[in-house]
């Protein structure tokens, strides 16, 4: 493990990436600017570490640096009590393991397009619980890549990534602009785009063709109003899920779960 450092002091100022974590604002203003994203427990940090990020500092419950004892690289660690980390972080670490990483360049959607088989495209969602469950789907459920639009939230928010459990790291992401004639690439592209929308003459997302299926780019939009009409004008099939016990829709990330599996229930290579 690098060195230890013992911090009594919240107001350290070796701790000021770990300030005030439950500010949205505060985060969305500082993180993204400053090339850096916060992975919250250990499982994540580990999938961070794995996915090849590299960190800049952990901040851990004194309690806890035996067991991360073999921390890889020369990034300082931190360890305080929990009532200090409460106080920095402006909430209680129950974790008790906080990491620091830098970001890596975004890829781009171009590059995406062309390595993909199967995409999912995401339009104004901002929520981040909602970003981090989707991309878990994603990486379950055989989708290669995601597009988001210009006001997408950032899926490298602490909460996207805890929510996700460290895989917004697996799956690999690009903003799509303009938005959305920026929709045109990926169709260009040979993809079918599915957009998903509970309107009852959409197709059912089980009688899709062959060749709809092959290459296809899921289109969702954000909970409560859906997809704009001018995404569902640039798709090429509007897609539901057949609903039971007049039911509307479901939360997105449920309906992403079960759009990914029904895209990729034929692929050969589920176990």
């Amino acid at each position: 493990m690098p060195h230890v450092h013992e911090i009594t002091d919240a107001a350290d100022e070796r701790l000021g990436d770990y300030r005030a974590l439950t500010d949205l604002d505060l985060r969305t203003k500082w993180e993204p600017p400053h090339g850096l994203f916060i992975a919250e427990g250990e499982l994540v940090l580990r999938r961070a570490l794995r996915a090849g990020y590299h960190p800049r500092s952990y901040l851990i419950d004194a309690k806890r640096v035996d067991q991360l004892a073999d921390l890889p690289g020369d990034a300082p660690v931190y360890a305080a009590t929990p009532a200090v980390l409460e106080q920095v972080t402006g909430f209680h670490v129950h974790r008790g393991v906080l990491a620091s990483f830098h970001r890596r360049p975004l890829r781009t959607a171009d590059d995406l397009i062309a390595s993909a088989r199967r995409l999912a495209v995401l339009e104004d969602i901002n929520n981040h619980t909602n970003i981090g469950a989707v991309f878990r789907d994603a990486a379950a459920l055989g989708v290669d890549a995601v597009l988001l639009s210009p006001t997408c939230a950032d899926p490298l928010y602490r909460r996207a990534v805890r929510v996700s459990m460290g895989e917004v790291f697996a799956v690999p992401y690009a903003r799509i602009e303009p938005w959305p004639a920026g929709l045109a690439q990926v169709r260009e592209a040979g993809f079918t785009v599915l957009a998903m929308t509970p309107d009852p003459a959409a197709v059912p997302l089980h009688l899709l063709t062959a060749d709809q299926r092959k290459r296809s780019a899921l289109l969702l939009g954000a909970e409560g109003p859906g997809l704009s009409r001018q995404a569902l004008a640039a798709s090429d099939v509007p897609v539901k899920i057949p609903m039971r016990r007049n039911v509307d829709s479901l939360n997105v990330a449920a309906a992403a779960a079960v759009a990914f599996w029904e895209l990729g229930r034929d692929d050969d290579e589920i176990a």
